[in-house]
């Protein structure tokens, strides 16, 4: 990989992963509902089930979607229902004090297998595949997970802290509430390219 593709992929990888989606708008309520400790296996979840997914789609995951079309509205219409569920949740979350036994941030696994039905780590994962690594060797596409790898957890953590950090003026109930609810909003909101494609 030259040194000039090497920096598009990092600013690519560094782009995709700070802007809203998914990812970081549930982490963003992790973090004001759960605080940064708390939810650190969601973080690592996502950052590593990622950089899992860029290798999976790299050895050649996405020639088995191109060879059976109709898996791509089966993809797509399970990752709008979970997020739709997802939202549901976000919306409804409680405090951390009153819903410890309730509630509780995503676990590790669950960030990572949430990879999976999310639209936008599909787009990321297939443009950095189909764009970064021309020549598909394993090298280059070690290259672009360790890439995302680095990028993506200190990208999603800073969600995380924001959401922390928001946590502080959420301390009534309505507030929290209210920001639940914007959270929830903007993320069937980040459906739209899905439901909608351009």
């Amino acid at each position: 990989m030259t040194y000039d593709l090497f920096l598009a992929l990092a600013l690519f990888a560094f782009v995709s992963s700070i802007t809203p989606g998914p990812n970081n708008l549930m982490l963003m309520a992790s973090g004001a509902n759960f605080g940064f400790r708390r939810s650190i296996p969601h973080m690592l979840g996502v950052a590593l089930g990622f950089v899992f997914m860029v290798l999976m789609v790299g050895v050649g995951l996405v020639q088995l979607f191109d060879a059976y079309p109709a898996s791509y509205t089966v993809l797509k219409t399970g990752s709008v229902a979970y997020l739709l569920w997802l939202a549901w949740k976000i919306a409804h979350a409680s405090p951390a004090s009153a819903s410890d036994k309730q509630g509780r941030p995503m676990t590790f696994l669950q960030a990572a297998a949430f990879q999976w039905v999310n639209p936008k780590a599909w787009a990321m994962a297939l443009t950095a595949i189909s764009a970064y690594t021309p020549d598909q060797t394993i090298a280059a596409i070690l290259l672009v997970s360790a890439v995302f790898g680095a990028i993506n957890l200190p990208s999603v953590g800073s969600w995380t802290v924001l959401g922390q950090q928001m946590a502080k003026i959420l301390t009534n109930p309505r507030r929290l509430s209210a920001f639940n609810w914007t959270m929830a909003i903007l993320l069937v909101a980040s459906l739209y390219p899905v439901i909608w494609p351009a």
